[in-house]
């Protein structure tokens, strides 16, 4: 595995289907159910990006993305926040707390991973999968 990424998410079967879609590509997936599980896992696993669900049981996705930001260790990591929020604001909302991309739901797989290839620029050309 090349890459790890930490899915913050508490839905699980948006875990299953993006896990599914890492996985192909060789990528290692973390995953946390909550906002305070995930900033956690961050400290632990230090993953090279971060996908983060907006609307989380405990604390919101935007108080997660400002509490990474807020790590000196985990400041630069990039943030892809996958949300179903769709009002007018949301994406503004998000990228101001800290995270580099805002995605709404359903999940398009094509254009995750190309977010996902697209925030991991120093890497190596990563596996191409076909998703029909």
């Amino acid at each position: 595995m090349r890459h790890t990424i930490l899915y913050i998410e508490d839905n699980p079967d948006n875990l299953l289907l993006v896990q599914r879609v890492l996985e192909a590509h060789h990528c290692k997936t973390v995953w946390a159910a909550n906002g305070l599980t995930g900033i956690e896992m961050a400290q632990i696993h230090r993953p090279n990006l971060i996908l983060l669900d907006i609307n989380l049981p405990d604390i919101d996705g935007y108080e997660v993305a400002r509490r990474l930001r807020s790590d000196g260790q985990l400041r630069y990591t990039p943030i892809i926040a996958i949300t179903a929020n769709a009002l007018k604001g949301d994406a503004d909302k998000a990228l101001a707390a800290g995270c580099d991309v805002y995605m709404s739901k359903p999940i398009n797989i094509r254009e995750l991973w190309a977010r996902v290839v697209g925030m991991l620029p120093d890497q190596a050309p990563l596996a191409e999968v076909n998703f029909e």
